[in-house]
């Protein structure tokens, strides 16, 4: 749509956009570490109204992004078993996520992290790969030849990246759990500031170098990208072609298998982060008081079992209506910015408020860099990416 420059131009504004947000999430989530962050956060330091519009946006946010998971989950299945149904399938890895999520945080901990170090470890061969080819190892060496095709580097000019930016934002979606997940980690004043830390290198690594790498081996013209005859569009993605490229038997099926780690990793991320937003809400009055109740394992079973009914629901709307896909995966990326917005707006008032109160800001565990330079330019970057979709 953008091209290879455009695409990275937007990734990389995005990934300064998210670094920002991190940056702020990790100072007001080591200071104070709950769960529901992004709600107790804009009640305490901004107004409860706006914790209340962020809490049940966040919510939303993350249910109907599992919803669109299944889905997806769902058409990756049919690559190996074609000719049974997709809700079979669907309605399978919403149990199985359910459960993880019921049992305990650390089933939902111990999967997420199988799940995301073969996500992890896909990339850096991806990568090591990638750039043997860009040096010529296996052929010719392809230079910025991609980058000069037709319109590139920059198809259709800033309206382009400007589409490009709500794309790129729902890939990053999920880095603002750090602030989820701090109300039940062992030691956040120390693990919070570390996991803030290792979000640069991670955007620069994992998704800033793969676009680069992708401009380069594979052009923007390619009719590949939009799927060929009978292969799905899943498994035609940049990844696999660049595999396919590097003579690698079975990338197809291999990288298939990698993305449905990669939406169950998403989907069971998903719904920790619904469940724990709305048992937050039980907790400050903004949702019923039943959400707030927990099990022997500190699981709030009525907020799992609330969201899991409303994910179904959202499913169900999927199976029946033939465009809800599209509109619900709009609308996840949408609540998503709207998320990051109030993040940066409860950051730069904790800090005036902080030095209002006459605290040094050397007794925080974790200071966010660039304030007010990095709210302020995540608040404008958000508001323009909201505002520019049509």
């Amino acid at each position: 749509t953008a091209g290879p420059g455009g695409a990275l131009l937007a990734y990389a504004f995005i990934g300064v956009m998210v670094y920002f947000l991190m940056t702020s999430l990790g100072e007001m989530a080591a200071y104070l570490p709950v769960s529901g962050s992004f709600e107790t956060y804009a009640n305490r330091y901004v107004d409860k109204s706006l914790g209340f519009a962020l809490g049940w946006n966040y919510w939303f946010n993350w249910a109907i992004t599992l919803a669109a998971e299944l889905v997806a989950g769902a058409l990756i299945m049919k690559y190996w078993f074609p000719d049974v149904p997709a809700s079979v399938w669907s309605g399978i890895f919403l149990v199985i996520l359910f459960f993880l999520n019921y049992l305990s945080t650390r089933s939902y901990g111990e999967s997420e992290f199988i799940f995301s170090s073969i996500k992890v470890i896909t990339v850096i061969i991806f990568l090591v790969v990638g750039t043997l080819l860009i040096l010529g190892v296996g052929g010719e060496a392809p230079g910025f030849t991609n980058w000069t095709v037709g319109e590139a580097p920059f198809v259709g000019g800033g309206a382009a990246v400007l589409g490009i930016f709500m794309v790129a934002g729902f890939s990053f979606q999920g880095t603002e759990l750090i602030g989820i997940t701090a109300g039940e980690s062992e030691n956040p004043k120390e693990s919070i500031p570390k996991a803030v830390k290792q979000v640069f290198w991670r955007i620069l690594i994992f998704y800033i170098l793969s676009i680069f790498v992708i401009g380069l081996l594979i052009p923007y013209t390619s009719p590949e990208l939009l799927g060929a005859g009978n292969v799905s569009e899943i498994a035609k993605s940049p990844f696999t072609l660049v595999f396919e490229r590097a003579g690698l038997a079975m990338a197809a099926a291999v990288m298939n298998a990698v993305i449905l780690t990669s939406i169950l990793s998403a989907g069971n991320s998903g719904m920790y982060a619904s469940v724990r937003m709305l048992y937050a809400m039980g907790k400050s009055g903004m949702a019923y008081k039943s959400f707030r109740k927990v099990n022997r394992f500190g699981v709030p079973v009525r907020s799992v079992l609330a969201t899991a009914v409303v994910v179904l629901l959202l499913f169900l709307i999927e199976i029946f209506n033939d465009h809800a896909y599209e509109y619900i995966l709009a609308a996840s990326s949408l609540t998503g910015f709207i998320s990051w917005l109030g993040i940066a707006i409860s950051h730069y008032r904790f800090r005036r408020a902080y030095i209002a109160q006459g605290f040094d800001l050397k007794d925080l565990d974790y200071r966010a860099k660039w304030f007010p330079f990095g709210p302020l330019v995540a608040l404008v970057l958000c508001v323009l990416v909201i505002l520019g979709q049509d």
